[in-house]
């Protein structure tokens, strides 16, 4: 995870180091398609009363965002995504899969930096809805089920305008997630996912 922290904050860092657009007017709006990797937290909790360590590997799929800009500079944005797929393991084994959607609608302001280079934060809310989930190796034939999600989301970035109407994005969010875990019908406990999403895409001004 600290390998795709370094290379994001790496390219946020490059866009700032070149040169003409405006600032991000009330009514304009963008449309971005990219690519994300959800990243879970090491560790993602102990499952049937402490004796089931489980991990959560990172997923990659394409994404879509919309921004509508309700002040200069401030804008709402919604971030989709084709679903994302997880293996589930406990000490290097996998014992489940999972897809979950994890849509975030942010609040997010933009600074002007610089002519071309447009940093901005934001702070949201996610619900992660998991579906398909699917027990294997020791729990092979047994009924998983991994609980929807509701939590915060926190969002930095930048955007490089190559143009008036277009600009390539490097980010970065941080999203609260905790689910609960049912086998056959009971619950087994929760896991913490809270991953990191690093993200490059392209955005286009309307």
């Amino acid at each position: 995870m600290k390998r795709h922290i370094l290379i994001a904050t790496a390219l946020i860092s490059g866009l700032a180091c070149t040169t003409p657009v405006l600032a991000q007017s009330q009514g304009e709006w963008t449309l971005g398609f990219g690519l994300a990797n959800v990243n879970p937290k090491s560790d993602n909790g102990d499952l049937a009363g402490g004796a089931v360590p489980t991990d959560i590997d990172d997923s990659t799929r394409p994404t879509i965002t919309f921004e509508y800009f309700i002040r200069d500079n401030l804008g709402i944005e919604v971030l989709a995504a084709l679903p994302f797929s997880h293996s589930i393991e406990s000490n290097g084994v996998e014992i489940g899969k999972v897809k979950q959607l994890p849509p975030v609608v942010s609040l997010q302001y933009h600074f002007d930096a610089t002519p071309q280079f447009k940093p901005f934060v934001g702070l949201g809310v996610n619900f992660t809805g998991f579906y398909d989930a699917d027990a294997r190796g020791p729990l092979a034939g047994s009924d998983l089920r991994v609980k929807n999600s509701w939590g915060l989301a926190a969002h930095v970035g930048g955007d490089y305008w190559i143009s008036e109407k277009a600009a390539i994005r490097a980010d970065l969010r941080w999203i609260d997630i905790d689910a609960d875990v049912e086998l056959n019908g009971e619950n087994i406990g929760e896991v913490e996912i809270d991953p990191v999403v690093v993200g490059v895409s392209y955005v286009m001004k309307f």
